[in-house]
């Protein structure tokens, strides 16, 4: 397969997702789910100009390119301009809202003083293996390729002008194919269209669909065909018009704070952003598990790392909390009440990843923070919406995971309750050859196992988030099931006892009385941002503290950058371990935030701002030597960091005063806020 590291731009609908380059070349066309599955190996277009050879539209020297959103939509435009015929194309791409259809529009303008003649080319290679073998068919103007359970559909109104099924790439150079065959058995194929001749300031348009279909769904070929025929009689200008209402719409609609005046650059940026991970959520999104992938795949063949399109609950939970600032709280809710309910082990643990819809994803280790994390997810949730059926809904889980935690935290402290037969069962059930020993735990970066810092203030935080959501629940049990509240009692007394025990041992064996700073893990002394995670989210010690005050003061003498962002930890070698993250360097904004150290807090919210991509997608990783995004584009942590390290900066819609109060004084509170 073609690496293909970059996803510069995103978009997608319903079931589907895609991904381009800078140039517009189709990268990955995700179906029917946002991490499963990928169909192209290579998606190529081009086009032969009068007695010219292919020129390809995503790579050409003669070609500029200017590629840019329909203004709040996953409408992508790219326009491309070839300098030497002065043929100048804007490509459209955008999902259909209700069908599973990809729209490929191709504007064709004629900017040179002579006639050109254009035909347009399609080569199209689909992902093969033993087991997956593609075949491929002409029928009806059809470009068909299919495998054992999908098939695409490319086709237009145009009729075609040649078509090629075996092996293009050796002769398709030329510009020009044609194959006597009508079915074949290979991935790589290609069409051609005539899209005439132009006379000087003539335009043309070109609609290309690739329509997706699960084979499983039965159908005729007599259905099929009546299926293209009315997709081809769409009005495109309509179903684009309708697609950019909606995408608008939804932008307005989860817009939940007023946005920077567009004064200056800066705070366009600022808001593009935000706008822009509106738009990227949805499409992470798995519809009807409510799972989340951390991102669109960059590296499928894993040449880099252990690949990115899956979902990992702990990462899934900031993403929640992002959503819920994002009146997204429907998302949130299904989230923990289909997906993790159903990816939850009988022990009540949480394994590492996921598919979005629920299957288990290949995994390399365990994390004990996973499971802590859904349960302060779940109240951080109830505290936006106060429905206490959400609560009701998910106690069972957050329990189960609960009582969990008590185990794990029993082998950290080594203590055992022989007379704990509930607990003796659930250790029976996840342990084989040794019950007494939990494995150890990898940190929240996968990289090291043993016992963390970060882990622990995330357990810590689970038991009093346990605690909480009994609180608000006991009223109910008190006249109805005595039974539930004597367990619930009992759970909370052992919450209050693992919390106090908890502290104990962070003080005693991850706190470096040399140094009078605090220790990642048992193991080593290597400074780590997830550090932070003691103050934000979890808030086991004050910001203030001296203890903390010195851990930051280290992250800052070790973890800096001369660009001002944040390496993860000393000694990072993923991706060479030199360039900053951005996950890092906005948590170490949240923590000035939350000191009140205001201009520490904007200096870190700004580098994040400033190496943005030009879409307003943020990266996992960015690069001191240009910077600029550098490593898996659209990380939906990332951006869900963004969205947490706002809140609290903006005025929300409910706190700003309508009429001439809002006209006068809004200027003046952009200059107070962190931002």
């Amino acid at each position: 397969m073609k690496n293909k590291y970059n996803n510069d731009a995103i978009i997608g609908g319903k079931n589907i997702i895609a991904s381009y380059t800078k140039q517009g070349e189709l990268l990955r066309l995700m179906y029917p789910t946002p991490d499963f599955r990928n169909f192209i190996n290579e998606f190529l277009t081009g086009v032969k100009i009068n007695d010219s050879g292919i020129i390809y539209l995503h790579q050409d020297i003669n070609n500029q390119y200017n590629q840019y959103y329909t203004e709040n939509t996953n409408i992508l435009n790219t326009e491309i301009t070839n300098t030497y015929f002065n043929l100048h194309i804007k490509q459209t791409d955008f999902a259909m809202l209700k069908n599973d259809i990809l729209v490929k529009k191709y504007e064709f303008e004629n900017r040179n003083n002579i006639d050109l003649n254009v035909n347009f080319l399609i080569h199209s290679t689909l992902l093969s293996n033993s087991n997956n073998m593609i075949g491929s068919e002409i029928k009806n103007n059809t470009l068909i390729q299919y495998c054992h359970d999908y098939t695409m559909y490319i086709f237009s109104k145009n009729n075609l002008l040649s078509h090629q099924l075996n092996d293009t790439k050796e002769n398709i150079s030329s510009g020009e194919i044609s194959d006597k065959d009508y079915i074949g058995m290979s991935p790589d194929s290609s069409i051609s269209y005539n899209i005439g001749n132009l006379k000087p300031g003539e335009k043309k348009q070109l609609v290309i669909y690739l329509y997706l279909k699960q084979n499983e769904e039965k159908q005729t070929e007599e259905e099929l065909e009546k299926q293209i025929e009315q997709i081809k009689k769409m009005d495109i200008q309509k179903e684009e018009e309708a697609t950019e209402k909606y995408w608008k719409k939804y932008v307005k609609e989860h817009t939940a704070i007023t946005l920077l005046p567009e004064t200056n650059n800066y705070n366009k940026k600022v808001n593009q952003i935000y706008k822009r991970t509106i738009l990227l959520f949805p499409l992470l999104i798995n519809e009807e598990t409510g799972g989340i992938s951390a991102a669109v795949e960059v590296d499928e063949q894993m040449n880099c790392c252990g690949k990115y399109s899956y979902c990992w609950p702990r990462d899934a939970v900031f993403v929640t909390r992002a959503l819920d600032s994002l009146n997204m709280t429907k998302e949130t809710e299904k989230f923990y009440k289909i997906f993790c309910k159903e990816t939850q082990s009988k022990n009540g643990m949480w394994e590492q990843r996921f598919y979005t819809d629920g299957r288990l994803a290949p995994c390399w280790g365990y994390q004990i923070d996973e499971t802590a994390s859904v349960i302060y997810g779940v109240y951080e949730h109830y505290k936006v919406t106060k429905e206490i059926k959400f609560l009701k809904d998910t106690y069972k889980m957050c329990e189960n995971a609960a009582k969990f935690l008590c185990i794990y935290m029993d082998n950290v402290l080594g203590k055992k309750d022989e007379s704990d037969v509930v607990k003796m069962e659930i250790e029976k059930d996840y342990h084989t050859e040794n019950r007494n020993q939990l494995p150890k735990s990898y940190d929240l970066w996968e990289m090291h196992e043993g016992v963390h810092l970060y882990s622990l203030a995330a357990i810590y935080s689970a038991f009093g988030t346990i605690k909480e959501i009994q609180t608000v629940l006991k009223p109910e049990y008190e006249v109805k099931n005595r039974l539930k509240l004597e367990a619930m009692n009992k759970l909370e007394a052992k919450a209050n006892e693992y919390q106090e025990e908890i502290k104990k041992y962070i003080l005693s064996n991850l706190y470096n009385e040399t140094t009078k700073t605090f220790s990642r893990n048992l193991n080593d002394e290597q400074t780590d941002i997830s550090m932070l995670g003691i103050v934000e989210p979890f808030s086991i010690f004050s910001p203030k503290e001296k203890k903390v005050q010195n851990t930051v003061e280290k992250i800052n003498l070790t973890l800096r950058t001369y660009t001002g962002g944040y390496l993860r930890f000393e000694g990072d070698h993923y991706r060479g371990g030199k360039d900053p993250w951005t996950i890092s360097t906005l948590w170490m904004g949240m923590y000035y935030k939350k000191v009140g150290q205001k201009q520490k807090a904007k200096e870190c919210f700004e580098f994040v701002v400033n190496t943005a991509n030009e879409h307003g997608f943020l990266s996992e990783q960015v690069s001191n030597e240009h910077p600029g995004e550098y490593w898996v584009n659209g990380l939906a942590w990332a951006h869900a960091m963004f969205i947490l390290s706002l809140r609290g900066r903006f005025l929300t819609r409910q706190n700003v005063a309508l009429g001439t109060f809002l006209d006068a004084t809004l200027c003046r509170v952009w200059d107070t806020c962190l931002i």
